[in-house]
């Protein structure tokens, strides 16, 4: 399965990065990351790149390299949507605020928006990544909203979490010391893992790249937080 284009929904600490470092090592596809916030988008796009919205050494060479080659920032979350072949979720997450789990669970709002959104627009198959920090069991949820569309659209999903460290992240991005990718273990759910197996080893080392099914995934993330928040607790 060949990747032309990625979208991705969310140009903040994330998405950004992540997207700009995946467009410098990849010159072939082009990226394209959305947001809704003009401020944002603007300063990404900044001619002055001491303005971009995130501050991490090295970020700003990287984005040099690839903005306006492959590499583009924009508010046009339903054209970006439309071209792309690979969709990356890297929306906010934030501590729900009302009902059940209020102070405790994640608010799956956005992701939720951005879901419905993609099935709303798309009109060819698209592979979506969850990039966003979930709880277990959100591609479940992503996936009925997807596949209960009626438009005949196939959707396959990944999870792609995020290991990253601030002051570090181009660092984390650019020599990760693994890169977890899960998907469906169906014939088609591989082939979507594949794809983006193949973009990150255009420069990760293969034995470095580690895939299984979307529940361990999801669940290894939530691990590794769960890990570094012992360890700073008793550090």
């Amino acid at each position: 399965m060949s990747i032309s284009t990625i979208c991705c929904i969310g140009a903040g600490y994330v998405g950004g990065p992540t997207m700009s470092v995946i467009a410098q090592k990849n010159p072939s596809i082009k990226v394209i990351v959305v947001d809704m916030n003009q401020a944002r988008i603007d300063a990404w796009n900044s001619e002055d790149l001491d303005k971009l919205p995130i501050f991490e050494p090295g970020l700003d060479a990287v984005v040099a390299e690839a903005r306006g080659r492959n590499l583009f920032f924009s508010t046009d979350v339903e054209g970006a949507i439309h071209e792309a072949d690979m969709i990356f979720i890297s929306v906010n997450t934030p501590t729900k605020t009302y009902g059940a789990g209020k102070g405790m669970a994640a608010d799956l709002q956005y992701v939720e928006l951005c879901a419905r959104q993609i099935a709303k627009i798309a009109t060819s198959d698209k592979i979506v990544v969850e990039k966003s920090t979930l709880p277990v069991k959100t591609a479940e949820a992503i996936k009925d909203i997807l596949e209960n569309t009626g438009t005949g659209v196939n959707f396959e999903i990944l999870s792609n979490p995020e290991f990253l460290a601030e002051g570090t992240a181009v660092q984390d991005l650019e020599a990760p010391d693994r890169v977890l990718i899960g998907g469906d273990q169906t014939e088609s759910g591989l082939k979507a893992i594949e794809a983006l197996v193949n973009i990150y080893a255009t420069w990760v080392p293969k034995d470095q790249i580690i895939t299984t099914n979307l529940w361990s995934s999801e669940l290894s993330k939530l691990t590794a937080n769960a890990f570094l928040a012992q360890r700073v607790f008793f550090y």
